[in-house]
C-alpha cells in the first residue's frame, strides 16, 4: 500500500481533489435548497462556505493547469485528455459556486424585512439552486433574467411603491460621499464586523454595498457593518461639495444631533486618496461577492497616490531643494576642498532587504494578475514622508501564494526585482517607519477592466519609544487588510473564522496569515560614503546608487560650480540634468544605463535617443518586451560600430524636430521648495 501510494502523481493527486470537491459542492447545494428564507445566520453561513469552497476549487484549477507530463513518476494514458477534462469541470464548478455566492449575498435576509419579501426571497433563493444544479446558471446574468420575467413583473406590482421610494432615496444619496443617516431602531451585532447601534443615533455611511449591509460609523469613531433597512437620510443635514484645495487640507465632517454637534476630524493630509480607496469599490465589492479576492483586500492607496502627481516619484525626491528665500540650495552644497559636492549624512541611513512574503492569498480564476510587487515609502501614520519605491516580486506556478524578491541585483537582472533598498531621511519623527504595501496590478476577464488591489500592508517603526533605532535583524511582519488607514482589518477574515477558541488552533490560524519577511541592514562605509552624497529623502534599489551618485556631482558641477552668476536663472543646455530624474520612472531604461556603464562606462545620452521607443506602461507585457527588445538591438549595434554616434547619425533611425527642451534643465522649475508635504 506505501509503495502504491508513493507512485501517486501530480494530475492523480490533483483528480482526487477535484472529486473531493465536487462532494462538498453538491452538500453545500443541498443544504443552501434546505435553508429557510428566515435563517439568515444560516444563510450568511453559506455564504462564506460558498466563497472559501470556491477559492479552494480555483487553487486546485490553478495547480491542475501548471502541471506537466515531464512532472509524472510513471507514464499516464490520456494525460493531456484527462487533465483538459477535469479543467472543464472545474471552471464549471467554479461558475456555479459564483453564482450560488451571488443568489446568497443578493438574498440574505435582513432583520426588519416583511414576511412577502421572505417568502419572495426563499422562493427565488430555490430556483437559484435548481438552475445551478441544471447547469443553467454558469456564465450569462440574462438567462436568468430570461427565467425569471414572469416573477418579476408580478414583484414589480406588489412592491411599486417600496422600491419607489427606495429608488428616490439611492438617486439623492447614491454617490461616493459619505452622507449622515438616522437610525429607525436598536440593532445588536450578529457577528463579528457588524456595527450595534441605538435607535436616533446619527451614523455616518462611509460605503453602500450591493448587499444591503452598508459600512457606517458613530461618533465615537467606530465602523461596522449596519443593515440598510433600519436607515433613514438625516434631513438636517447639509452636504456641501469640497473643492480639490480643501481635500488636500484637514477634514471636518459635522454631525448634526438633537443634543448638539459632534465632530470628528481628519488629520491625515492624504484624505482624498483614501477617501477614493474607501469609496470607489463597486469592482471591488463585485471580485469579492463572487469570492475573487478575499475581503480584506482593497483598492492600492499608494499606487492611486503615484497616480495623483509627481509629489511622490523618485523623480521628484532627485531634485535639489531650495532655501526658503529660494536664493540658494539647502540640499546641494559644494566642497572647495575636495572639487565636488558636500557629504551630507542623515539620520536615517540604511538598507531594507525584501525576502520574501508567505501565504498570500492569490485572486480566482475572473482575473488575469499582470504584476505582483511591493510599494514602500516613509510613514509615520498620518504623512507619507518620502518617494514610494516599487519592488516586483517572483513567484512559482507550484507554490503561487509565496512571493519571492531578488537579494542583489546584478549583471542583466532588471532593477525593477531588486530586494535591496536604500532609505535616507532626516525627519525627527518618532512615529516614522517604513510602509510596505502588497500589491496586484490585474484585468478582469469579463471587462476587460484594469485596477490595482493592495493585498495586505504592514508598518515597520524605525525608533523605539526612547528615540534609538531598532535593531538590524530579521522581521516577520503580519500583514493588515484594509487601507493604511484602516486597523484591525485581516486581509483573509475566514482564517481567523475557521479558527476556534482552543489556544493551540488560534497559534496555528496566526501562522497561517500572510507575512512579509523583512530584514534592516547597516550600512558598509563604502555604502555609506556613496549613500552620504544622494538627496537627502530618498528611497531607490542599491543597484543603481552609482548612477543617481553621478547625476549628483554633475549637478554640483553645472549649478555650483560653472555658473559665473548665482542669481542667473536662464535654461542650462545639459541633457543629462534634463532627462536622468525621468528615467528614474522607466526602470527599464535604468537597466540599459546600467548595462552600459558597465560596458563602456556610458551616459544617459548614448541610450536614450531612440525616438520610436514605445511610451513606458505600468505593468503591460507587450510595452515592456518591445522597449527590451529596441534597447537590447541599440546597446548590440553600439558594440558592434564602437560608439552610439554613428547611430545617432543614421538615416535608419527617425528623428524628431529638435526641441530645446529636451537637453535644456531649468532648475528654477525642477528645483523642491522648502515646504513639507502637502
Amino acid at each position: 500500500m506505501a509503495s502504491r501510494r508513493s507512485r501517486t502523481g501530480p494530475l492523480q493527486s490533483a483528480l482526487c481533489r477535484g472529486r473531493e470537491l465536487r462532494e462538498q459542492v453538491n452538500a453545500l447545494l443541498q443544504e443552501s435548497k434546505e435553508a429557510g428564507a428566515q435563517d439568515s445566520e444560516k444563510r450568511r453561513s453559506l455564504y462564506q462556505r460558498c466563497l472559501e469552497l470556491k477559492r479552494s476549487v480555483d487553487e486546485n484549477a490553478f495547480a491542475l493547469q501548471s502541471l506537466k507530463k515531464s512532472d509524472e513518476p510513471a507514464p499516464v494514458g490520456n494525460y493531456y485528455q484527462r487533465k483538459e477534462e477535469e479543467e472543464t469541470q472545474l471552471l464549471k464548478l467554479s461558475q456555479q459556486l459564483e453564482k450560488l455566492a451571488l443568489i446568497l449575498s443578493r438574498e440574505n435576509v435582513i432583520k426588519g424585512s416583511n414576511v412577502d419579501e421572505k417568502q419572495r426571497d426563499n422562493l427565488k433563493l430555490k430556483r437559484g439552486n435548481e438552475q445551478i444544479e441544471d447547469g443553467t446558471a454558469g456564465d450569462d446574468d440574462r438567462d436568468d433574467e430570461d427565467e425569471s420575467t414572469q416573477d418579476d413583473e408580478e414583484e414589480e406590482e406588489e412592491g411599486e411603491d417600496e422600491e419607489d421610494d427606495d429608488d428616490s432615496d439611492e438617486d439623492k444619496h447614491g454617490d461616493d460621499s459619505a452622507v449622515n443617516f438616522i437610525t429607525l431602531g436598536d440593532f445588536a451585532a450578529q457577528q463579528e464586523g457588524d456595527l450595534t447601534f441605538k435607535k436616533g443615533e446619527v451614523l455616518l455611511i462611509l460605503e453602500k454595498k450591493p448587499d444591503g449591509w452598508w459600512l457606517g460609523q458613530n461618533s465615537k469613531g467606530e465602523r461596522g457593518l449596519v443593515p440598510k433597512t433600519y436607515l433613514t437620510v438625516n434631513v438636517t443635514e447639509e452636504v456641501e461639495e469640497e473643492s480639490e484645495e480643501e481635500m488636500e487640507e484637514d477634514i471636518e465632517v459635522t454631525d448634526e444631533t438633537a443634543g448638539g454637534a459632534t465632530i470628528m476630524k481628519r488629520t491625515d493630509s492624504h484624505w482624498s486618496a483614501v477617501k477614493k480607496a474607501i469609496t470607489e469599490n463597486n469592482t471591488l465589492d463585485a471580485l469579492t461577492t463572487m469570492g475573487a479576492v478575499p475581503a480584506g483586500f482593497r483598492p492600492s492607496t499608494l499606487a492611486q497616490l503615484l497616480e495623483e502627481g509627481i509629489q511622490f516619484r523618485a523623480s521628484y525626491f532627485l531634485q535639489p531643494e531650495l532655501t526658503s528665500s529660494g536664493l540658494s540650495f539647502r540640499d546641494l552644497v559644494w566642497n572647495s576642498e575636495k572639487g565636488t559636492i558636500q557629504s551630507r549624512p542623515t539620520r536615517i541611513a540604511l538598507v531594507v532587504t525584501l525576502w520574501n512574503c508567505k501565504a498570500i492569498p492569490f485572486p480566482g480564476l475572473s482575473i488575469q494578475v499582470l504584476s505582483r510587487h511591493v510599494r514602500l515609502c516613509l510613514f509615520d501614520g498620518n504623512r507619507i514622508l518620502s518617494n514610494i519605491h516599487t519592488v516586483r516580486a517572483t513567484w512559482q506556478p507550484k507554490n503561487p501564494k509565496t512571493w519571492t524578491f531578488s537579494p542583489r541585483v546584478t549583471g542583466i537582472l532588471p532593477c525593477l526585482l531588486d530586494g535591496d533598498c536604500f532609505i535616507r531621511s532626516n525627519s525627527t519623527s518618532l512615529d516614522i517607519g517604513i510602509l510596505f504595501e502588497l500589491g496586484i496590478t490585474y484585468i478582469r476577464n469579463s471587462t476587460g477592466e484594469k485596477g490595482e488591489l493592495s493585498c495586505g500592508w504592514a508598518f515597520l517603526k524605525l525608533f523605539d519609544s526612547s528615540g534609538l533605532p531598532v535593531s538590524s535583524k530579521t522581521y516577520e511582519l503580519v500583514l493588515n487588510g484594509g487601507t493604511p488607514y484602516e486597523k484591525g482589518v485581516e486581509v483573509d477574515p475566514s482564517i481567523s473564522r475557521r479558527a476556534s477558541s482552543n489556544v493551540f488552533h488560534q497559534m496555528i490560524a496566526l501562522r497561517k496569515q500572510p507575512q512579509l519577511l523583512v530584514k534592516l541592514r547597516s550600512l558598509s562605509t563604502r555604502s555609506k560614503d556613496v549613500l552620504n552624497m544622494l538627496p537627502e529623502v530618498l528611497i531607490g534599489s542599491m543597484c543603481y546608487t552609482h548612477l543617481i551618485l553621478f547625476y549628483r556631482q554633475i549637478l554640483g558641477d553645472v549649478l555650483l560650480r560653472d555658473r559665473l552668476n548665482m542669481q542667473n536663472t536662464d535654461l542650462i543646455g545639459n541633457p543629462i540634468l534634463a532627462t536622468f530624474p525621468k528615467l528614474m520612472e522607466q526602470p527599464d531604461l535604468m537597466d540599459a544605463l546600467r548595462s552600459a556603464w558597465a560596458e563602456k562606462e556610458s551616459t544617459l545620452k548614448r541610450s536614450e535617443k531612440s525616438v520610436i521607443l514605445p511610451e513606458y506602461k505600468w505593468a503591460e507585457e507587450e510595452s515592456e518586451g518591445t522597449r527590451w527588445r529596441m534597447i537590447a538591438d541599440f546597446l548590440k549595434k553600439n558594440r558592434e560600430r564602437e560608439g552610439a554616434l554613428s547611430s545617432l547619425l543614421s538615416s535608419e533611425s527617425p528623428h524628431k524636430a529638435f526641441d530645446i527642451m529636451e537637453i535644456a534643465y531649468d532648475f528654477v522649475g525642477e528645483a523642491r521648495t522648502n515646504n513639507p508635504l502637502v
